[in-house]
């Protein structure tokens, strides 16, 4: 065996230390980088509030029936405050925009039509709910208090997103009736108002179903009860009869003291939640139980809540609820209401 020569034995010790030397001092300052962490930055916009383009300049004159005053208000800032006033902020972004596509295409065909019914000379809507609660900021504030901020950026984004729609039938704006709970189905527009909209038809909501709001009950004596429909009851344990159900369930006429009302009738009269109700006597009371919330026709709002988080669109939950219809652009209607300004 020939003895290793020293000169290959210093190169192979340089080429060892050229290798190692870079390894050596990149290790003591790794595991230091490691004990110590370092801190990362990577600035960050703040996002924009969300903003209403600016349009042709059309007001809405809403009656205050407390003041009896009018306000005038821009049309997307009226639809942000009916917004805010209508469907609680905490409901999914898709059905605020449902919502918001409703109140928008209610309020423009309010103001295309000519007949201005149950508001004093000027105004167009009335700010209860004969047409759409409307509060304006400062209201809202009290009402909301330290949730305002929050609730009305999201709701001011359900508006922008929707902005410029409307929804249509056969080219023209529906009347986008809605309302709180249903009773598990939405109502035929001629079973409570007796006009037919082919929009308006009964649809299955079982979303509402045990809400918040889906179950009232209400007592009040013999004598109020008769009072408010002006009849005599008697001493009989049963008190009146359903004569007739509507497609949703709902009570259509019912006899009670000799006569006949309708559910609308009953509602009205005893001020109950829903025209889906019974009734029985408990010595000198009437205790009534309903379910749902509200007139029955169009979109149900807890609806709405219900199929945006089962991840429906906004556009999903119009067209289901309002049948046949499109979502359409507002311009030329807008247009002709500038006209005739």
């Amino acid at each position: 065996m020939k003895p290793i020569k020293p000169i290959i034995v210093l190169v192979s010790i340089l080429f060892v230390m050229i290798i190692m030397i870079p390894t050596m001092l990149v290790i003591p300052f790794s595991d230091k980088e490691k004990e110590t962490g370092k801190l990362a930055e990577e600035q960050q916009s703040n996002p924009e509030p969300p903003q209403i383009a600016s349009g042709p300049t059309v007001e809405v004159a809403v009656h205050r029936a407390s003041s009896n005053n009018i306000e005038n208000v821009p049309l997307e800032e009226y639809v942000i405050r009916v917004l805010a006033s209508e469907m609680p902020g905490e409901f999914e972004l898709e059905a605020l925009k449902a919502q918001a596509l409703a109140a928008r295409t209610y309020i423009v065909k309010q103001m295309l039509s000519d007949q201005k019914l149950g508001v004093p000379e000027g105004a167009v809507v009335s700010d209860t709910t004969r047409h759409q609660v409307y509060y304006n900021r400062e209201e809202l504030k009290k009402i909301l208090k330290d949730e305002y901020d929050w609730k009305i950026e999201k709701i001011t984004k359900a508006v922008a997103e929707t902005q410029g729609q409307i929804l249509t039938y056969n080219g023209s704006p529906i009347d986008a009736l809605f309302f709180s709970t249903s009773n598990g189905y939405t109502e035929n527009s001629q079973d409570y108002y007796q006009t037919e909209y082919p929009y308006l038809k009964s649809v299955p909501s079982p979303w509402d179903v045990n809400t918040e709001k889906f179950h009232d009950q209400i007592e009040m004596t013999i004598t109020e009860f008769e009072q408010k429909l002006g009849i005599k009851v008697g001493n009989s344990k049963e008190i009146g009869k359903v004569t007739a159900r509507t497609q949703s369930n709902r009570v259509a006429t019912v006899e009670v003291g000799g006569k006949t009302f309708t559910g609308r009738e009953i509602r009205e009269a005893l001020k109950l939640r829903s025209t889906d109700f019974t009734w029985e006597r408990k010595g000198s009371h009437i205790v009534i139980q309903t379910k749902g919330y509200g007139h029955g026709v169009g979109m149900s709002q807890f609806g709405a809540d219900g199929m945006a988080k089962e991840g429906k669109t906004y556009k999903d939950i119009v067209t289901y609820y309002y049948q046949g219809v499109q979502v359409s652009s507002a311009d030329d209607f807008i247009n002709k209401l500038t006209v005739k300004k």
